[in-house]
């Protein structure tokens, strides 16, 4: 079989990620993102007057504000995280190719504070590969979850999750099903959950059905304060005592894509009131434990967990919230999948927004990587040659024809 030349590979990935994006102008949305610096003054202990809630049936208690490590290889980050009052910390076996966590292990063990922290990682199989047999399927989670506790220096993990989970069928896939049932018996695994970034209503709602979860991470944020069935769904997880934890709660960081806004809007975008005010929705909702906003500044940190004493909206915040124009505002893609009835391609429009967000706003180009490989190469981006001009509409205002065009300069 003949080596497909369009199609990337890590290096060329890479390479021509870093190049595109600076072309394109995107280095601008990422912003300081990427950036960290040393706080000022005394570091404290953490304070105890932080809000706490049961993560469902498991048990466990931890503060509404946890940590996701995803775009950080600082071991000081996490270290200030716990200093400050961080108890979980959310990472995964193929971010950073495991180096993201070898870091968290190596900061837990020199702590020495394995006993008083919550760890959760993922067990991710990229789609192509995911029509293997039941064994094949079966061996690579539990092969992959060896490899993640020698990275993590630890015996177990607290929350062990099958990774990107969209489908009911890779939801209930008795392969994955034994393999994590097998880890939870052995020990290697306190509890067992799933994340999933779309179709995540129907996903919820069939782990609520089949009680096989312990831990639900999912994707909730304010670009869905008008989605109903996502809220009744999670409602219903939680009436089981499934744990429920929020991801890509932040949608967007300063230094991000609204620097082209009238100032009427930008206004908003600046400065931490935005942050504090969509993480507050977020938690505001009791059936969410904890919320883990991706950290990769101290500043970042800091703004996130001031939200953990208190989920009372300040009047700016309130303001705010009350413009609902802001969601468009916001560019994020709520992953609806309402934007392919309308594509003569039949591309897979919503995973191409997510490799346009780790591309553009992490400057995370493994993760980027991950999605764009994960859709058929007749759904991919290389469909889209044939359009001069995307004609696609999102519900949510994203101008998904203009990221289209970005992603050509990394993919065509």
């Amino acid at each position: 079989m003949e080596k497909d030349e369009r199609k990337p590979n890590r290096r060329t990935f890479l390479s021509k990620s870093i190049k595109g994006i600076a072309a394109g102008g995107l280095l601008g949305m990422v912003g300081r993102n990427a950036l960290s610096y040393p706080l000022q003054g005394k570091q404290s202990d953490a304070k105890k007057n932080v809000i706490r809630r049961k993560l469902g049936k498991t048990g466990i208690q931890l503060p509404i504000v946890s940590m996701g490590v995803m775009n950080t290889l600082n071991p000081d980050l996490v270290k200030r995280a716990y200093e400050i009052g961080v108890r979980h910390f959310d990472t995964a076996a193929y971010y950073m190719r495991g180096r993201n966590e070898q870091t968290i292990g190596s900061v837990i063990k020199d702590l020495g504070i394995r006993d008083q922290v919550i760890i959760g990682t993922k067990i991710y199989i990229p789609h192509p590969q995911r029509g293997m047999d039941s064994d094949k399927v079966k061996e690579t989670y539990l092969r992959t979850a060896e490899e993640s506790l020698k990275r993590l220096q630890t015996d177990y993990v607290d929350i062990l999750y099958s990774h990107s989970v969209n489908s009911l069928d890779w939801l209930n896939h008795p392969g994955i099903i034994e393999a994590l049932q097998s880890l939870k018996k052995q020990g290697k695994a306190r509890f067992i959950g799933f994340s999933t970034h779309n179709n995540m209503a129907e996903c919820i709602r069939d782990a609520a059905r089949s009680g096989l979860y312990d831990v639900i991470l999912t994707m909730f944020n304010y670009s869905l304060w008008d989605d109903q069935g996502m809220t009744d769904a999670l409602k219903k997880a939680y009436s089981k005592k499934i744990g429920l934890v929020a991801m890509k709660t932040q949608c967007i960081r300063e230094g991000g894509h609204w620097r082209d806004l009238p100032d009427s809007q930008r206004r908003y975008y600046e400065g931490s009131m935005m942050q504090t005010a969509i993480l507050k929705w977020v938690l505001r909702h009791p059936f969410i434990t904890t919320a883990i906003p991706g950290v990769t500044a101290y500043q970042h940190m800091e703004e996130d967990f001031s939200v953990a004493f208190g989920l009372e909206y300040t009047p700016e915040e309130k303001k705010f919230l009350e413009d609902k124009n802001v969601t468009i505002a916001m560019g994020f893609c709520r992953q609806c999948g309402q934007c392919m009835a309308g594509c003569p391609n039949g591309v897979e429009i919503p995973t191409l927004m997510r490799t346009h967000m780790y591309a553009s706003r992490y400057a995370n180009f493994y993760a980027a990587r991950d999605a764009f490989e994960s859709i058929p190469e007749k759904r991919g981006i290389t469909a889209c040659r044939s359009c001069s001009r995307c004609m696609v509409t999102c519900a949510s205002g994203i101008d998904v024809g203009k990221r289209i065009d970005e992603l050509k300069i990394l993919f065509v």
